[in-house]
């Protein structure tokens, strides 16, 4: 009888570890690229673990997430492994800001969202934010989906704004006349500068957008790979050159970045950044004044109002392997869906991609309770549809360049019309040279 039962025993044993080992064969493992660190960072882990437990396990998936670092770095690590053809170490998918969309395009190996949906036609992106979407389509190409979408805003004191009688401003002029209402010092007698910024390539493209100009050609390169300025010819940089400089003289804007630091303490009064910073200023400023969140400031009246989508999106790649590819297209599916997007939002401050996500009864809460997060979607609605951020291939040295170009014009009081021909020469040199890099 006993050596019966240990018979069955060595069975039952054996029939486990048989089972045991199929199902870890069958697991299809897949890696996951991210950028997103503190409270964002906490929150994709969270998805992760989620999905491995729910859908992942459901459908013999397992993702292996890996943090990248910031933005920069993680396109870095992947323009090097394109560039070296390790196209292995490459992940599954990845989160992807607009400095990677042309080398992602242009890889070989992207497995792109119109990949993905000839593929399979449940993927599909009929729930997404079209404005986002837009963001992510490069020469007709849907690259990837949005996940961590943002605008940009104009933050403001309140309370300080409310002690002298003003109101949000809403133009450069607005922002002039709130600067000679403001006093020199705060309460305690530190200075108080009214709004400090050196535009870049994102926030260069928010005002020419709004003025109806593209920096660059091809629609700031969402169409094709950009060759030259386009913002020179019809005036539009010029005229906001102009427009910035009579903001510095007027003492009214101070030429720094203006930083969140400054802003909690007081010191600034104005501040432009990404929507996806509400939660975290909120959380800074911890009631110290009353948080105003309004739209992105124009140049002048005979500008729109709005500001270019940013952020990140999710984008695929093909390692040969039909059953990665659907593991892949499962999780970027999961991550887009109405329930995460709604989380993601509450917990950070960006804009839903997903359109249900608006409905969702945590995000409207959210909103009721603190308006300043609905500011962005406003703002979306209104933003003209043909704004596009800027994309071309040497993103890096076209962001600085702009930054010194303007920052020069007001140290060493150059002219306008002086420093949008040194702009064209500059920045149409950097694009001639990737160009010639890049046949």
């Amino acid at each position: 009888m006993m050596k019966k039962l240990l018979c069955l025993a060595m069975a039952l044993l054996l029939a486990v570890c048989m089972t045991g080992c199929v199902s870890a064969e069958e697991t299809v493992k897949i890696i996951f690229w991210h950028s997103m660190s503190e409270e964002a960072g906490v929150l994709i882990e969270g998805y992760i673990r989620d999905f491995n437990a729910t859908v992942g396990r459901d459908k013999g998936i397992e993702v292996e997430l890996v943090y990248q670092g910031q933005y920069a770095e993680s396109v870095n690590k992947m323009n090097n492994m394109l560039s070296g053809k390790s196209y292995d170490t490459l992940p599954d998918v990845m989160q992807l800001d607009a400095t990677g969309k042309v080398n992602y395009y242009a890889s070989g190996v992207a497995y792109t969202a119109d990949d993905a949906a000839a593929e399979d036609a449940a993927f599909l992106a009929d729930d997404l934010l079209p404005a986002a979407l837009g963001n992510w389509n490069f020469a007709g190409v849907q690259l990837g989906w949005p996940f961590a979408t943002s605008t940009t805003l104009l933050y403001y004191n309140k309370t300080l704004l409310d002690s002298v009688g003003a109101a949000a401003p809403r133009t450069f002029r607005d922002i002039i006349a709130l600067a000679a209402a403001l006093p020199k010092t705060t309460a305690d007698g530190r200075e108080l500068t009214p709004y400090a910024a050196v535009p870049n390539t994102p926030t260069l493209a928010n005002w020419l957008g709004q003025m109806g100009s593209y920096v660059v050609n091809f629609r700031n390169g969402s169409e094709a790979s950009a060759t030259e300025l386009d913002c020179i010819e019809n005036g539009a940089l010029e005229a906001f050159l102009t427009a910035w400089k009579e903001l510095y003289r007027a003492g009214a804007l101070k030429n720094v970045s203006g930083s969140t630091d400054s802003f909690v303490t007081g010191q600034l009064a104005l501040m432009t950044g990404s929507s996806s910073n509400v939660t975290a200023v909120l959380n800074r400023v911890d009631g110290a004044f009353e948080l105003g969140v309004g739209y992105y400031p124009k140049v002048d009246d005979d500008a729109s109002f709005g500001a270019t989508v940013s952020g990140s999106c999710l984008v695929m790649f093909d390692h040969g392997s039909a059953e990665r590819r659907a593991a892949a297209r499962e999780l970027v599916r999961y991550l887009t869906g109405a329930a995460v997007q709604a989380d993601f939002a509450v917990g950070t401050g960006y804009i839903p991609s997903n359109q249900a996500a608006v409905e969702e009864e945590v995000y409207q809460q959210l909103i009721a309770r603190y308006p300043q997060y609905g500011v962005a979607l406003e703002q979306l609605a209104v933003t003209p549809a043909d704004m596009r951020s800027v994309t071309v291939g040497p993103a890096a040295d076209f962001y600085y360049t702009i930054q010194n170009c303007i920052s020069d014009m007001l140290d060493d009081d150059m002219s306008p019309q002086e420093t949008a021909g040194i702009m064209a020469d500059e920045l149409g040199g950097l694009l001639y040279q990737y160009a010639q890099a890049n046949p």
